[in-house]
Parts: structure tokens; sequence; C-alpha cells
């Protein structure tokens, strides 16, 4: 079985997991590059009969599926993929897998980000290489308002980090109820007073119909000038045009953002030109330990594919 495993960005898949163990029933091939272009995605992939994807970094639509004669197995890190037409994979008889995804790296790097805006950590790193020293005035956490949209999981993490910090935390989500936040510690408020208490907002919503645009102008626009947003779940639930706005005119104090749309992010892209924002390339869940989980039981599914059987499979192929 010819096995590509795809956006190896950092040229550590082939270190992660035993794939030695597969030969020579499977032959293993990694591409650091990330290809937008779906020709020439499906000339490179023409060959292959097992696609290995890294989380939603190369969408699988339908059209690209059915550029894939060969493919017979697609495997994503992680239980769900929204980037994968499974449908599309299920008619032509492609079985799609998943992974388990360890469920604390991105509320860590959540910490991360609302850390280095407080105290401006990338701007006072930049200043002492350049021979300046204590260029600002940063702000503590302890006795802010944490404002969460989304409670679960990763949203949980991070109330319980604030609350521990000595934070405020209040939440607001659709299906929210007073019992549930109360149990992470945060207190059920509407979402304009969310956004109007709140000194840092931190988003851990899945993205779908509901919550696609979820934050526009008009919730930027209740935000404290002195507050910041944290995005480390989906780009698509700010609305983009509306956040650089309200970055380039300070009225709020800046964001520390995780996610794009697309990725990776443009080189001439506006939120890079602001020196309001502390940007990281996606890394929510990119750890040795995440990536050590996920290609191991990525070398297990192949191996047992192999043998006829399926390991966490995302679609029945009947």
């Amino acid at each position: 079985m010819r096995v590509a495993i795809l956006d190896d960005y950092q040229g550590v898949a082939l270190t992660l997991a035993d794939w030695q163990s597969l030969h020579p029933r499977a032959q293993m091939q990694a591409f650091a590059d990330h290809l937008d272009d779906l020709a020439a995605l499906a000339r490179r992939l023409h060959a292959f009969e097992c696609v290995v994807l890294m989380r939603e970094r190369t969408p699988f639509p339908r059209e690209l599926i059915d550029k894939l004669p060969n493919l017979r197995l697609l495997i994503t890190p992680g239980q769900r993929n929204a980037s994968i037409d499974v449908a599309a994979a299920t008619e032509r008889k492609v079985q799609v897998c998943g992974t388990d995804m360890l469920p604390y790296p991105t509320a860590e790097l959540a910490w991360g980000l609302i850390l280095a805006l407080f105290r401006h950590i990338p701007a006072e790193d930049r200043a002492v290489r350049a021979g300046r020293w204590q260029t600002t005035l940063g702000l503590g956490v302890k006795g802010k308002t944490l404002g969460l949209i989304g409670l679960g999981k990763l949203g949980a993490q991070v109330a319980h980090i604030g609350k521990a910090f000595g934070m405020d935390v209040i939440a607001w989500s659709q299906n929210l109820t007073a019992e549930r936040a109360a149990e992470a510690g945060a207190a059920l408020v509407g979402k304009d007073d969310l956004f109007a208490r709140a000194d840092v907002v931190s988003i851990h919503l899945v993205l779908g119909p509901r919550s696609r645009g979820l934050v526009g102008a008009a919730e930027l626009r209740r935000m404290k000038p002195t507050a910041f947003l944290v995005n480390t779940s989906r780009a698509p639930i700010v609305d983009e045009a509306a956040l650089i706005a309200a970055l380039s005119e300070r009225r709020i104090a800046g964001a520390g953002l995780d996610v794009f749309e697309p990725e990776p992010l443009a080189k001439d892209h506006p939120l890079l030109k602001l020196d309001n924002t502390v940007i990281t390339p996606h890394l929510g869940y990119v750890t040795e330990e995440n990536y050590r989980l996920a290609y191991g039981q990525v070398l297990e599914a192949i191996r047992a594919f192999i043998d006829g059987k399926v390991l966490r499979p995302l679609n029945q192929l009947g």
C-alpha cells in the first residue's frame, strides 16, 4: 500500500511513529509543502491508496476524491474533520478513519496568547533584541473578567485556569445552562453582556451554521477599548473584516489569533501589519505528544486496514 502523509510542515511525521514496522506491506511518503491547487494535488496523490491528513490543512472535497481512483483509505487525526466530504468518500468506497487527540493543548495555547497580549511578550522580546529595555506597561489578569464563548471541554479548561489566576469567569453559548457553567466555575450571562463586561473574550466553539460569523461588528463594538479577543477555534466564527477594522481603529486593545481562512496565512495579510495582534500558525493541537498519539494511531489504522479490519471508522461502507 502506498501511503501519502500530507502537510508535514515540520518534517517530523516519519520520526514520530514506527513506520518501519509496516515494511514491506506499506510504503510511506511525507510531503512538507502544502498544495492549494486541486489539479496539482490530484496529480500528486493519483497513485496513492492511502492518504493521511493533518487535521483540516488540506480539504478533501468530492471533486478531489473523484480524481483519485486508487484511493481506498483516508485517515485524519481527530474524530471529526469538516473539510472531508465523507458522503463522497462513502460513495466511492473510500474508508475514512480518525484517531484520538489530546484534550488540553489548544487550551494551553489559548492561555499563551492571553498572557502574551496582557504582558506584551512578543513586543518586548523584539524590543530587547533591538537593544531597547522595558518599552510597554503590561496588565495583570488577576481580578479581570474572562469571557468564554463556548464552555465545552476546551472552554472549561480555560475557565479553570482563569479561576486559578483569580479571574471573574463568565460564559455564553446557545445551549449553555447556568448549572453547566457553574460546574466549570463560570457564570452564565447573555452574549451582549459578555462582550460588554469581558477584559478578554476567548472563543471555544465548533464551526457550524450557528457559529459562522457569530462575532461580528456589533459584538466587537460592545467590547471595551482595553479588551482583547482570542480565537483558537476556527477563523470564520469571527468576521475578519470587522475584526481588522476594530483593531486598526483601536476600538479594542488587541487580538490573539491562531486560526485563519484560508491557511497558511498570506504573507501580505492585513492582520500581519497590525502591531496589536499576536499571531500563531494554527498551533493549538501542534505538540509532540499530540503528534505521537495521532501518527501512532494512524499507523495502527493502516496495519488494521491491510489486515482487513477497520479502526475508528468515520464512515460505514456496508
